[in-house]
């Protein structure tokens, strides 16, 4: 991870977005601008994070391993969140992992000055807590849809849910570890993603998957896409 000579601006930042330009302003001389690697780790369970993280055009997944060595992803952060909010939460650590998914770029506060905002209480403490409630909403839907839909949906849920939190419409992603955020088989994704590249929906590359058809993805998706972008948009605006 390092620092970016032409970085992002803070307002690509859907969080930052939602502050007043004072706020803004106030927070800037700590906001560093960032890159981030495919596979950056950006915490690990049981530490706090150095960082409140902002991204732009990076995503990252916050994903649980289990003992058996079996990884699922609990959700997905990118331009609309933060990454890190056990800093703000009181709980200081988390058994989660957040590991960069899209390589990109993005901001990070450190955590001594994330502490210092939020207890000043005003709009970043307001806008941190209603993400952090949009982010459990996305978080328990993750858990309902792997549970109950068919791997098409999942597949589509997930592919949304990305073009939504960075910019273009290629997705960087080989199938194996694209089974693993699902928590399935790969020959599993890739029979699914053959059937909507034979549809015309998508376009399989190697390493990356390229939305042709967006409505078409939209089709396929089950209710939790819509569930969890209508409960970030009644949240952060």
């Amino acid at each position: 991870m390092t620092s970016v000579s032409i970085p992002s601006r803070p307002h690509d930042n859907r969080v930052l977005a939602a502050l007043p330009p004072a706020e803004v302003a106030r927070l800037l001389p700590r906001l560093e601008p960032v890159t981030w690697a495919l596979r950056d780790v950006l915490y690990v369970p049981d530490h706090a994070p150095a960082f409140l993280y902002f991204p732009t055009t990076a995503m990252v997944s916050l994903i649980q391993t289990l003992a058996d060595g079996v990884i699922a992803e609990m959700g997905v952060v990118g331009r609309e969140g933060v990454v890190g909010v056990a800093l703000f939460m009181g709980g200081g650590s988390t058994s989660s992992e957040a590991l960069v998914q899209i390589a990109g770029q993005g901001f990070r506060l450190p955590a001594g000055h994330v502490a210092e905002a939020f207890h000043r209480g005003g709009v970043f403490q307001q806008v941190l807590l209603r993400y952090a409630q949009a982010l459990l909403t996305q978080v328990g839907q993750t858990v309902v849809c792997n549970m109950r839909h068919t791997i098409t949906q999942r597949l589509c849920r997930w592919l949304l849910l990305t073009l939504d939190r960075v910019p273009g419409d290629e997705v960087r992603m080989t199938h194996e570890f694209l089974a693993q955020m699902l928590a399935v088989r790969r020959p599993s994704v890739t029979a699914v993603a053959q059937r909507m590249q034979t549809a015309g929906i998508i376009r399989c590359g190697r390493g990356s998957i390229t939305i042709v058809d967006r409505l078409g993805v939209e089709a396929r998706v089950c209710e939790c896409y819509r569930t969890v972008e209508k409960e970030f948009t009644r949240l952060l605006g």
